[in-house]
């Protein structure tokens, strides 16, 4: 089941050194460093770590649970180290979702190495693990759980115990009876390979085996032919189905002999419809496939907001370790709070607040690092300027000597002042978004007498969210703000400027100019002209931030504001929840480059959308979608207290338009998370499919207090595949919660 020890080493001098084990310094602080004993477990999929110290407890770490490994002086706590240790004998092992980062510096740097390339050695064979090695990995982990003896068999009793830690509530009568039937060395206890067999009868997916005895001939096995038709009847696959069948028997089926007839049996089946060509979403939109040649403000930005803050926004953590995740996640447009700082070095804060405080020249190095990793596309520096003129050329100086190249000082050549560049165009830059003395018509004109300083509106979030608590526009606090014209010359697509209304944006406002608005501005705007709204995102870049009220760093639904056209919503990207769920699943396709093509229908001058009345644009086409929820698999526990088992729900949301926004949800099963069905059909219409999202919830039901989260997958309904599809579950960070998954039949029908 797990890997074994000959198979995991094989000859690697790295993983042996690890399965040894290693004295290394674990670092929180320049003051907190303490000497951890670190060490391989057996299975090569397991770390474990302790105190030197007699009696002090142990802790333990999956290899699937880390993102990533940086070698050096990667993080702000080994950084603040680089004096008392070198870069060679430092690495920092990164966390999948919000866990916090493990610094740890070894006794030299051989050891250093050993570590580094081990655990990469290890994460890159956990990688390309198949969905079967994957299950037989995660039994195996279940076993050594259970055998608490640890004398590699399971008596009854632990398998009784293992079962509640495996969320099944289970008839004693009927466990035993399985125990009996799988223990065939006939000695009350099960070896590893009779746990298998046991594991195997517990999880019969008689779901699953109903749909493959509707079209088996025979009902042992699925001819070509019978999937053929499986593919063309139920999944709606009719393209080239005998190719399709033919691959799928080639990819999935076990057995060579199945293989030989040219049939699939149903452990091929299961495991077909297990893998990504049977999931829900298709996987031809994970790639990279919409056209990135078109203008910047024809793109939903993945977007971050107050992206240095780990916490809430009075008292927490700034940290450039929220720029390296924003940015390993995909999102290409980041916030810079500058305000001066000590020793003529800028500073990056919540500023009138107890947040801590960065150095902005550490920010850009972040950026120049991590800009590029999880996509080529632009990133865009929202700035939000309040150094002095002095501290802003400081500021100039970091980003022109630390990015270079990269960083866009001037418009494309060949392009002209015609329009906004396209992502394509921009490939590998880094934009400036702020304030600007004058326009882009002055630089191609080529005027060479500019001033060495300019003024601007000083018109800041700080100052529209101190307008948020007036309803009076002239309590606008207008002040003048001095520029540095280095600093202004960073600027170039992304001009910063007031928003005075959509009469005036489409007389004055050029192609380069940007405007902020509150979430509760846009959402006025929105109600108040829907329509202007999209036909000023058509030409127009336009971002919108939460709330000055969100001092916990909670999140509005960017959903409606994606309604509206809206490139850059800014989302807390710290803050787990439905937003950044609807913000994942929308930028999850097209290859998570954070770039995503709006509708035609938004993009056209004369589109004539309006979000809240849908109905009125032209190919107006809506869809009805049912789902039937049929079965849920290996759901996580949620409660740690002891024999508590999840009564799990599925809730399923559509986000979208206000017509389309709804929610439904099945009745909740009692006892079980280990294999609940349910069968439970919902029905959605959906006017602008387009735009809309659709949410899996699975929540643990209680009748006394609010349920608890248990998993949920969020995609874009157009990516949906038809027919009988697993969902694998994502956990609150994000991050995938193997083996757990929903097991539906979708079909979409036009509105009659």
């Amino acid at each position: 089941m797990s890997v074994p020890k000959s198979v995991c080493i094989q000859g690697d001098d790295n993983l042996g050194s690890m399965l040894v084990g290693t004295v290394m310094r674990k670092v929180k602080s320049r003051t907190w460093k303490k000497q951890r004993y670190f060490k391989l477990q057996e299975d090569c999929m397991t770390i474990w770590y302790k105190s030197k110290k007699a009696g002090k407890p142990h802790s333990t770490f999956s290899v699937g649970d880390l993102e990533g490994v940086r070698e050096g002086h990667q993080s702000e706590v080994l950084l603040s180290l680089a004096d008392e240790f070198p870069p060679d004998r430092c690495f920092t092992l990164v966390f999948r979702g919000r866990r916090g980062n493990l610094d740890l510096v070894a006794d030299s740097a051989d050891e250093a190495r050993s570590w580094v390339r081990g655990t990469r050695k290890l994460m890159e064979s956990l990688e390309s693990m198949g969905e079967r090695e994957r299950l037989d990995q995660w039994i195996g982990d279940w076993f050594k759980k259970a055998d608490k003896n640890k004398d590699g068999r399971m008596n009854f009793k632990e398998t009784q115990d293992l079962l509640r830690m495996m969320n099944v509530d289970m008839n004693e009568q009927h466990c035993h009876s399985l125990f009996t039937m799988a223990d065939r060395s006939q000695t009350g206890t099960l070896l590893d390979e009779e746990f298998v067999l046991f594991y195997k009868m517990l999880t019969k997916r008689d779901d699953v085996m109903r749909v493959f005895q509707d079209f088996s001939g025979d009902g042992q096995k699925l001819s070509a032919a019978d999937l053929e038709d499986f593919l063309r009847e139920e999944q709606l696959e009719a393209e080239d189905a005998a190719g399709h069948a033919a691959r799928i028997i080639e990819t999935y089926e076990p057995s060579d002999a199945a293989k030989q007839l040219n049939a699939v049996t149903f452990d091929g089946f299961l495991m077909y419809l297990g893998s990504a060509e049977g999931s829900i979403q298709d996987p031809r939109w994970c790639g990279l496939f919409q056209d990135l040649d078109q203008p910047l403000c024809h793109y939903f930005i993945s977007s971050s907001h107050n992206t240095y803050l780990m916490e809430d926004q009075l008292r927490g953590q700034s940290s450039v370790e929220g720029y390296i995740r924003a940015l390993t996640r995909g999102c290409r447009c980041v916030e810079v709070d500058c305000w001066d700082g000590p020793n003529g070095e800028p500073i990056v804060y919540h500023g009138h607040t107890f947040t801590s405080k960065i150095l902005f020249r550490d920010v850009v190095q972040a950026v120049d690092k991590y800009a590029f990793k999880a996509s080529d596309y632009p990133v865009i520096l929202s700035i939000e300027n309040h150094c002095s003129v002095e501290q802003q050329r400081t500021m100039a100086q970091h980003l022109n000597h630390i990015l270079g190249d990269a960083l866009l000082r001037s418009p494309l050549e060949g392009k002209g002042l015609t329009g906004l560049p396209s992502p394509e165009e921009l490939k590998g830059k880094i934009l400036l978004k702020a304030k600007k003395i004058g326009g882009l018509e002055e630089r191609v004109g080529g005027l060479t007498e500019d001033p060495l300083t300019g003024e601007v509106s000083d018109e800041d979030e700080a100052a529209e969210i101190d307008n948020e608590h007036s309803h009076r526009e002239t309590f606008r606090r207008k002040t003048k703000q001095h520029l540095s014209k280095e600093l202004s010359d960073c600027v170039v697509y992304c001009k910063s400027v007031h928003f005075s209304g959509f009469k005036h944006s489409r007389l004055h406002q050029k192609f380069y100019e940007v405007s902020s608005f509150t979430e509760s501005k846009a959402r006025k705007q929105l109600r108040d002209a829907g329509g202007e709204f999209v036909l000023h995102n058509s030409r127009q870049l336009s971002r919108v931030y939460p709330s000055g009220f969100r001092t916990d760093s909670s999140n509005f639904s960017p959903q409606e504001m994606w309604n509206a056209g809206c490139q850059i919503v800014a989302l807390n990207f710290q803050t787990a929840g439905e937003a950044m769920d609807l913000n994942d699943g929308l930028f999850r396709q097209n290859g998570g480059c954070g770039y995503i093509l709006k509708p035609s229908f938004m993009r056209q001058p004369g589109g004539g959308f309006n979000p809240e009345a849908p109905q009125n644009r032209e190919s107006y086409l809506p869809q009805v979608l049912h789902i039937q929820v049929i079965s849920g698999q290996q759901l996580p526990k949620v409660n740690i207290k002891e024999g508590s088992i999840v009564d799990p729900l599925v809730r399923v949301e559509i986000h979208g338009v206000p017509l389309d926004q709804g929610k439904q949800e099945t009745r909740y099963i009692e006892n079980n998370g280990f294999n609940p069905v349910w069968y439970d059909t919902l029905r959605f219409t959906i006017h602008t499919p387009e735009l809309a999202l659709v949410r899996f919830l699975v929540e643990d039901y209680d009748k006394t207090s609010r349920n608890d989260f248990v998993g949920q997958y969020t995609l874009p309904f157009c990516s949906l595949q038809q027919g009988y599809r697993h969902i694998h579950l994502l956990s609150r960070d994000g991050t995938r919660i193997p083996p757990a998954s929903l097991f539906v039949h979708v079909r979409i029908t036009e509105l009659a």
